[in-house]
């Protein structure tokens, strides 16, 4: 298959993480799900993204300590592949992972996208799990001194071991068969661990064999800028910065990152300037607060966004957006230049 016909246009959806950080739940991406395509389908606004730990237990709980609890309890199946958490998706008990909330959200004429880390669950490493259809042990796949700086979760992979692709092809093979239409893979795009790099091949490597036709967008960034090859040839869409939210100096940063990046926008490949934090955010960091850019600095965002032609994901809530920010992400013009824009420059500093 050739990637480039999985995202002719740059991606336009709500990923979960900055209102629920790790704690959203089946019930309220099916809300998300259910507004998305009320009002915002017919403007091109067509994936909803589940991000970090909807397999994890207790998510939330332990907050502010931790975001990630150490060692935390985690849904896996017999061959360490991560599983919705039944707690937070009802629907996934039996062995039907996200297949029937995936249904779901098909049936609204949307896409639907789950966020990954790199690598494998420690404790499926620790336990030492068969790979599904290997020969080796996801120990022995495993690099313990791979470790993500800021989660916990995961190993990287040794890429020379033989079984190293046939786990990430395990993954996605279950992936295709939930219905999963975006993966977002973290720990990856600016590649911390020298693993890094060929594990991005080997999540391209996995989605070919996978026989659907799954968006990859690689995080967090910054993206290397002399990696950009490597990004074009293996992913859909990269970071180009760190988390972004809803900070003037953030976005003021952003037009000296889209200069760098802008030759290298192309159908299919698309450098990445993260979600849109408009609306109510917050919710799962334990408070909730209205996005601190004014007005007029959202649109300088959303503007700078569709000229570079970045993939837009909304991160704020969906379910309770105001008319000024319905009426931004509605703008038939703006939008018009994810399709019709082509070659943007940097015109002036």
């Amino acid at each position: 298959m050739n990637k480039n016909i999985f995202a002719p246009l740059p991606p336009m959806g709500w990923n979960s993480y900055d209102y629920y950080d790790t704690t959203v739940s089946e019930i309220e991406i099916k809300a998300a799900a259910k507004c998305m395509a009320e009002h915002l389908l017919p403007y091109g606004w067509d994936t909803i993204v589940i991000d970090i730990e909807w397999y994890s237990y207790d998510t939330g709980l332990k907050r502010p300590k931790y975001q990630y609890i150490p060692f935390g309890h985690v849904e896996m199946d017999q061959y360490g592949r991560l599983l919705p958490c039944p707690d937070k998706f009802p629907s996934s008990t039996n062995g039907r992972g996200f297949t029937i909330l995936a249904e779901y959200i098909h049936s609204l004429g949307l896409k639907f996208g789950i966020h990954i880390m790199r690598g494998i669950p420690r404790k499926a490493a620790l336990e030492h799990y068969p790979i599904w259809n290997g020969t080796q042990t996801l120990d022995e796949v495993a690099d313990p001194a791979s470790i993500c700086q800021w989660n916990p979760d995961m190993y990287g992979v040794r890429p020379s071991e033989k079984d190293a692709q046939t786990y990430y092809d395990s993954i996605f093979a279950l992936y295709a068969e939930w219905g999963v239409d975006f993966v977002k893979c973290d720990d990856i795009c600016r590649m911390d661990m020298p693993s890094a790099k060929e594990e991005i091949r080997m999540l391209h490597v996995a989605i070919e064999r996978c026989g659907r036709p799954i968006v990859l967008s690689l995080s967090p960034g910054p993206a290397l800028i002399e990696e950009a090859w490597w990004y074009e040839k293996h992913a859909n869409m990269w970071r180009i910065t760190d988390d972004l939210w809803d900070n003037w100096e953030l976005l003021y940063a952003m037009f000296e990152r889209c200069e760098v990046w802008q030759n290298h926008v192309r159908p299919g490949c698309y450098p990445d300037c993260d979600m849109l934090p408009f609306g109510k955010l917050g919710k799962g960091f334990g408070q909730e607060w209205s996005c601190k850019l004014t007005y007029e600095e959202q649109k300088t965002m959303m503007t700078l966004w569709c000229i570079f032609r970045s993939p837009l994901m909304l991160g704020g809530d969906i379910t309770q957006l105001d008319e000024q920010t319905m009426t931004l992400l509605t703008n038939k013009d703006i939008l018009s230049m994810l399709s019709e824009g082509n070659g943007a420059q940097q015109y002036e500093r």
